[in-house]
């Protein structure tokens, strides 16, 4: 039927003719209109011709305040003449073509939809329809359907669903009509119970019946029709019934002939769409397993191979990419047990949580007869049997795979804290004073007289003692040496039958040897079997006997070993430090070790003889045996000239020089001290050297594109060729006697035992390519992300591809620039002791090992997080140590501590003391510093004891290195002797507990203690003997509060992983108040606004600081967090934590930067700067200043948070949200449907600056 078309009447102005008809089209609906049909048709017709001609009809009908659409829409309602019904049809399909958004609202609000269908329905039943009225009828819902969100329903209810089905089947040829109805199925489709119903009438097969092979014509059609096919596979009902019916292999083939023949790629639309519909079956496990079968895997990877080379192509590459790693078959991991590979027995299980599912379980896995009774249960990890991938449901075509960031920012945080009771302070403390009187100890400096101390300014030092020195022997340390093994495994104390520890006590007494005795002479070691040599060039000669004193092996093995065998002992020089702790040794220190001064001090250098033999330490050789082909083979303390030969001596930079802070020959002491559950017997070098920062600038890495999607390619071609793989074990923690798996030498070297390691397993995937896998935290079934282990054994230029496959965190800075860290010991021997940034093509993606639902937190489907990075090495028999953060061990802690006493001036007061041993046997320090009275008079004496507190505490995260570094920086300043440091300990005392978690430090855990508890959740009710240093820690705080002294001060220092600069998190009642719906009165309101003045000075001063990073919000889950509980509980209103980032800053000075340990030191600095100034502006009471941060907060009351909580990584970090391009806490496990995305990283180093105060408050 043709459109009509009218002459245009002249002499009136088009919008008072629109008008005038409209009036006209009014006046006639109801029955007017059935009685004069055509006075109908011609009104509407001259209507639409006015529309069409003049845009300003339209205009004038659309206009607000205007009643046209529902003139239009009674008139359509009413008319039951197909040619008028076919004219305001056209009219409507004209003003909605033109500023559709509003104007389709307009169309809906007014119940349009609804009339539509009506018409449709009554069209339905006219045999044969009008195929003109049904075109239009169906161009016009495809038009406003989008736009309508109860579109589906109304369709449903209104039985037009069935209609268009019926019309769609009757049209199959007719491609005119055929086009709007399945752009109207399309947008049906989109509603979850439409598209199971129209499953269930035949529509999956209709649509297969419509797509076909390559073919220039009907394109438009075709791409529609794969549309509409793609949201109906979305169902699970519908992608059973397409795998039943055999048409996986049907869109594989259609795919490969499309990609085959668009050889101009101008089709890709529809390939896209092909790949679509196959990403949505493959949601279900069946449509997975049909992938496969069909080969599916191997038929996407050779045409996303060919797509590579076309940037426009990459929307097909990503989502095949998707595609395929979603069907690459669910492996477990390479582990007999997912808990960790170190046992240690709690002297009680706890009720109920994780730590009591893991004892649990059924039994298996192996005993550590040391130091458990009984043995620890099994947690495996198996694959969920789960018949679909419930991840995956929710995918949608922006193909991102972020989780926690993919959330609807607008939803309400329903983590904040409601009850105004627990936001208000309790400044209960919580026990009776009785109890806590014991703790008066610990605070001498309230009640010290200093009667009879001499203030003469010649005195040296203070007469305050340190406690934790003089529970430190004096007397030698004996280990014994008969017992059978191996210098690698010599350890630092006797077995625990022989080792006498108490509290307090540090001397390890062996039964055999009175510890006031001289330790029995040792047999010399003979090495003349053992060959140095020097380079190249130089001959081989037979050996002399070497002068110097040596580790008898004979001794520490048993019976004399052959030759042969006294080389297999050292055959691994160089890689870490094998303790023999004899102290019979340190008596010939000089002869195997001189320090020369000669020059400026960063020439220092420190001679060491190889082996290196420093009170008991041994070495072991570089690169292994046979790897080299030549070089230095370092494996004996004698050169080719005898003992004397210089060539033989190792020159090292004497970094107890270099460093004030550190000395080797005191580290290893430390280290005899430190007890650790695998009972450690070597020390990693770069703990033992030291690190010196580095002076050039370290930026954030730019990522490649296309680098993650190159690397997750690599993956998959272990599937499609799987002859390729070599998958050879090469280190493993769980074969105990030998985890170091010898071979001919084309295997690098692994290894992690030694203080703070962390590698259970390395397998080499390819030549060049390893797997990793990290060590659950002692007691615990997850929690991987620390890692430190060395490497040796590589070819120099050569590189390496190293995949740490069992990372739990949904995302990682390792995305937006972070580096990992490489010590090298051949840089460290030339003169460059340091940590260095290094890693090219860094990414961080989900894989497709799965994680056991227990692991999970009773989620299913859940898969583990691969970080690859590749490197090469520079040197030849290198040995050399990755990290994830800058180590920073206990023992390295207790040496700067003594350091620290060391440095200690008459003018500084300070006192060590051991607050508590911890579960493990090891000593928590408590650090007391403030400056010294300058009399003993009472104005002075009185000044010192009445100066306010602050309590600082770091590192109960084993895993945040970072947060001891920044501490090291605040120790060094308050033992500093700038006016600064001076006004600073005249201002206050200085309560400091530097390491909260000494166990799960010197055990390499990530996050928690050997009780398998994350030791900042257990603030609230600490128990005094699986949490001792939070339980004691707590009762101090509140023996303060009893003697009305709480601090002024309370500051937890942290780490972050998922956040860039450093920032701090607060409690605030306003503020947490304005980012909920409660209601609340202004007395509820009413609370002193000091607790932003510290981080708003840090802002000032601290170039690494972020304000608009800080929040201030109470969350539920944040509630037995050291900072909440302190705020709450001990009535401290300046509570925080300072978290820092383990990236780097996208802000200020540092910008672009990753930090290091220079400026983490700096910060911990700038802290105590900001100490000062605090105390300034609230000895003045400086009005304005609060004012000025009244006027911070104003407008936040109108953020909103989104911060879900989670069971598996419960973190101290809020969700991160850059954007992330993976197909793929801090929490990641929020059960959140996935969306996949296969693109490249889009950074936007703005984003997260945009955050209100609380949403970047997800972790403390």
């Amino acid at each position: 039927m043709n459109k009509p078309k009218m002459a245009t009447e002249k002499g009136v102005p088009s919008n008072s003719r629109v008008l005038m008809l409209l009036g006209q089209l009014e006046r006639m609906n109801g029955e007017a209109m059935m009685r004069d049909v055509e006075t109908a048709r011609q009104v509407t017709a001259k209507i639409f011709h006015l529309i069409q001609t003049q845009e300003k009809s339209g205009k004038e009908v659309m206009s607000k305040g205007s009643s046209g659409m529902e003139v239009i829409l009674a008139s359509l309602e009413n008319t039951r003449d197909v040619q008028t019904t076919l004219n305001i049809l056209y009219i409507l399909s004209e003003l909605l073509t033109v500023g559709r958004g509003r104007r389709v609202g307009v169309f809906v609000s007014k119940g349009g939809t609804g009339i539509l269908f009506q018409i449709l329905i009554s069209a339905s039943k006219d045999l044969p329809p009008s195929e003109e009225l049904m075109l239009q009828l169906h161009s016009l819902l495809a038009k406003v359907g989008p736009k309508d969100r109860k579109f589906g329903v109304k369709a449903r209810l209104s039985g037009a669903l069935n209609a268009t089905v019926n019309l769609t089947k009757q049209n199959l040829q007719n491609t005119k009509l055929l086009l709007p109805c399945l752009q109207v199925l399309r947008v049906y489709s989109t509603n979850s119970v439409n598209a199971v119903s129209l499953g269930k009438n035949g529509v999956v097969e209709l649509m297969f019946k419509i797509v076909a092979p390559y073919s220039k014509k009907n394109t438009t059609l075709l791409k529609v029709a794969l549309d509409a096919l793609g949201a109906l596979l979305k169902s699970k009902t519908n992608a059973r019934r397409a795998v039943d019916g055999g048409h996986v292999h049907v869109l594989l083939a259609l795919y490969q002939d499309w990609h085959h023949n668009d050889s101009r790629h101008r089709h890709m639309l529809i390939r896209k769409g092909l790949l679509v519909c196959l990403r949505n079956i493959t949601n279900i496990k069946l449509g997975r397993k049909a992938f496969i079968d069909t080969d599916g895997m191997r038929i996407l990877y050779n045409s996303s191979t060919e797509c590579l080379p076309v940037r426009t192509l990459d929307p097909l590459v990503n989502t095949s990419s998707l595609i395929m790693r979603k069907c690459f078959p669910k492996n477990r991991l390479p582990l007999p047990t997912i808990k960790s590979a170190f046992h240690y027995q709690l002297p009680h299980v706890p009720a109920a949580g994780p730590v009591a599912q893991l004892y649990s379980q059924p039994p298996g896995g192996r005993e550590n007869r040391q130091l458990c009774n009984r043995p620890l249960k099994k947690v495996d990890d198996v694959v969920d049997e789960s018949d679909d991938n419930e991840e995956t449901d929710a995918d949608t075509e922006n193909d991102t795979e972020n989780e926690e960031d993919d959330k609807d920012q607008g939803t309400a945080n329903d983590d904040i804290e409601t009850d105004l009771n627990k936001l208000h302070p309790k400044n209960n403390p919580g026990r009776p004073f009785e109890e806590l009187r014991v703790y008066e100890r610990f605070f001498l400096e309230l009640s010290e007289d200093f009667q009879g101390y001499n203030f003469e300014p010649s005195k040296s030092a203070s007469t305050t003692s340190s406690s934790f020195s003089s529970t430190r022997s004096t007397r030698p340390i004996i280990v014994p040496t008969a017992q059978a093994l191996s210098p690698k495994h010599v350890p630092i104390m006797s077995c625990q039958e022989d080792c006498n520890l108490t509290k307090g006590e540090h001397t390890l007494q062996s039964p055999a040897v009175p510890t006031t005795a001289p330790p029995a002479p040792l047999t010399p070691l003979e090495l003349d079997t053992i060959l140095l040599t020097k380079d190249q060039d130089r001959k081989e000669e037979a050996h002399s006997p070497c002068t110097a004193t040596h580790t008898a092996l004979s001794s520490l093995s048993g019976p004399a070993s052959p030759p042969q065998m006294i080389e297999q002992d050292l055959a691994h020089l160089l890689e870490c430090v094998s303790l023999a702790a004899e102290d019979s040794l340190n008596k010939g220190e000089e002869a195997g070790r001189g320090v020369k001064q000669e020059g400026s001090p960063v020439n220092a250098t420190r001679h060491i003889h190889s082996p290196l033999l420093l009170g008991g330490i041994a070495t072991r050789r570089v690169g292994g045996g046979g790897g080299g082909g030549g070089g230095s083979n370092w494996g004996s303390d004698c050169g080719s000239e005898g003992a004397e030969d210089e060539g033989a001596v190792l020159e090292v930079p004497d970094t107890a020089l270099l460093l004030p802070l550190h000395d080797p020959d005191l580290y290893v002491e430390m280290v005899k001290g430190t007890r650790s559950v695998p009972q450690y017997a070597e020390v990693a070098y770069p703990d033992y050297f030291g690190h010196i920062a580095p002076t050039f600038r370290e930026p954030l890495q730019e990522r490649v594109y296309g680098v993650q999607r190159s690397k997750i390619f690599q993956d998959i071609e272990r599937l499609i060729h799987p002859n390729d793989i070599v998958d050879k074990v090469v280190y493993d923690l769980d074969i105990p006697s030998c985890p170091v798996i010898e071979d001919n030498g084309e295997s690098l070297k692994f290894n992690s035992q030694f203080e703070s390691g962390n590698l259970r397993k390395a397998v080499q995937i390819r030549k060049y390519e390893y797997d990793l896998v990290l060590n659950s935290d002692i007691n615990s079934n997850h929690y991987h992300q620390w890692f430190y282990f060395e490497v040796s054994g590589m070819r120099v230029g050569t590189n390496y591809r190293f995949n740490i496959i069992n990372s739990e965190k949904s995302n990682s800075q390792f995305n937006y620039g972070m580096q990992v860290l490489m010590y090298s010991v051949q840089e460290a021997i030339s003169g460059r002791p340091r940590w260095v940034r290094t890693g090219t093509d860094i990414c961080y993606y989900k894989n497709h090992f799965a994680r056991s639902s227990i692991a999970a937190g009773g989620q299913k489907g859940k898969s583990y997080y691969t970080m690859t990075f590749s490197t090469s090495f520079s040197h030849k028999d290198d040995v050399c140590y990755f990290a994830y953060h800058y180590p920073y061990t206990y023992s390295t802690l207790k040496m700067h501590l003594s350091k620290l006493e060391a440095l200690r001036t008459p003018q500084i007061y300070l006192r060590q003391d051991v607050l508590c041993q911890t579960l493990g046997g090891n000593s928590c320090p408590l650090l007391t510093i403030t400056a010294m009275p300058e009399s003993n008079s009472n104005d002075y004496i009185c000044q010192f004891r009445n100066r306010p507190l602050i309590f600082l505490s770091a590192r109960v995260h084993p895993g945040e290195t970072n947060a001891s570094w920044v501490m090291k920086g605040t120790l060094e300043f308050l033992m500093g002797t700038s006016p600064l440091a001076a006004s600073l300990r005249d201002a206050y005392i200085f309560k400091i507990v530097p390491m909260l978690n000494p166990d799960g430090v010197v055990n390499g855990n990530h996050r928690c203690s050997l009780s398998g508890e994350d030791l900042n959740r257990q603030w609230q009710n600490p128990n005094p003997e699986l949490h001792p240093t939070i339980y004691h820690t707590k009762s101090l705080l509140q023996y303060l509060a009893h003697i009305q002294r709480a601090p002024l001060v309370f500051c937890d220092y942290h780490g972050h992983s998922r956040k860039k600069n450093v920032f701090m998190y607060g409690c605030s009642v306003k503020e947490t108040v304005w980012q909920s719906n409660i209601s609340a009165t202004s007395s509820d309101l009413h609370e002193d606004l000091g607790y932003r003045a510290l981080p708003k000075i840090l802002s000032q001063i601290a170039p690494a600081f972020s304000m608009t990073s800080c929040s201030f919000v109470v969350e539920r889950s944040k509630e037995s967090t050291a900072r909440v509980v302190v705020w709450r509980e001990i009535g401290v209103q300046r509570s925080y934590t300072m978290e820092s980032t383990l990236c780097g800053c996208d802000q200020g000075k540092y910008k672009g930067l990753q930090i290091g340990t220079r400026e983490l030191e700096e910060m911990g600095a700038q802290f105590c700067v900001a100490l000062l100034r605090l105390k300034r502006l609230t000895g003045i009471r400086n009005h304005q200043h609060l004012l000025d941060l009244e006027s911070d907060i104003i407008g936040t009351q109108t953020k909103v948070v989104s911060s879900p909580t989670t069971y598996v990584m419960e973190e101290d970090e809020p969700s991160f949200l850059e954007a992330i391009d993976y197909s793929a806490e801090s929490n990641d496990e929020d059960g959140e449907p996935e969306k996949e995305h296969g693109g490249e990283v889009q950074e936007n180093p703005n984003h997260l600056d945009q955050l209100s105060d609380c949403e970047t408050n997800h972790r403390d």
